[in-house]
């Protein structure tokens, strides 16, 4: 027994040694970090959370996704079962087109030949509704019994659909429309009184003019 008391190490000494302490508060450091991040994953994995996301700033919420529309393609801006009885009465001025196309996209004024920039759209010489040719925001609306009244409506996608010679306007500035939905009636005007009740229908890119009849197929 006295022997293996005198082989035996001391406690007291062991704790006595310069490195015991520090390596004790550093194993039980290492320890609480450890068990700092289960907890946190834990938690994280219970509420769904994508730390990366948060980080981020995303939304972890996914019950709402909104919607783009920046992929709608133009559509016509009446309702399509009409489109049998379209008849278009001008067409849109293009430098590029023959001598008869770009004849019958001049429109007569005080004797004087002015270009269209739109396409005068006739459905059987009735009254008809004008839709949105795309979803977008109202941006004008202006009332002039001369040309008819216009409604402007841009687009997400840098579109800008102008339509003229409208009554019965059932939109104002700064409205939301959705593709489809109608926006007014066909009337005729005094500046092109030949074209009886119509819409002239002009579309913009980028601020520039373009031909409707590029991006949507008539019969005629």
């Amino acid at each position: 027994m006295g022997m293996d008391n005198k082989f035996k190490p001391s406690n007291k000494k062991i704790q006595d040694k310069a490195w015991f302490w520090p390596t004790v508060y550093g194993s039980i450091a290492i320890l609480m970090i450890a068990a700092i991040f289960v907890i946190s994953g834990l938690v994280n994995d219970d509420n769904g959370t994508n730390p990366d996301s948060v980080a981020n700033g995303d939304n972890p919420d996914t019950s709402f996704i909104p919607v783009s529309r920046d992929n709608e393609t133009l559509k016509y801006p009446f309702k399509e079962d009409k489109l049998a009885n379209v008849q278009i009465m001008q067409k849109f001025y293009d430098v590029n087109a023959t001598p008869e196309q770009q004849q019958n996209a001049l429109l007569v004024f005080n004797q004087t030949f002015v270009t269209s920039e739109g396409i005068s759209i006739s459905v059987n010489a009735e009254p008809f509704e004008v839709v949105a040719a795309m979803s977008g925001e109202v941006k004008e609306v202006k009332e002039d019994p001369f040309t008819g009244n216009r409604i402007t409506i841009v687009h997400s996608n840098g579109f800008e659909t102008i339509y003229s010679s409208v009554n019965d306007i059932l939109v104002k500035e700064g409205d939301t429309v959705a593709q489809g939905e109608q926006i007014a009636t066909s009337m005729e005007n005094e500046s092109n009184p030949n074209a009886g009740i119509h819409l002239h229908f002009k579309v913009k890119k980028d601020g520039v003019l373009i031909n409707p009849e590029s991006l949507l197929g008539f019969n005629n």
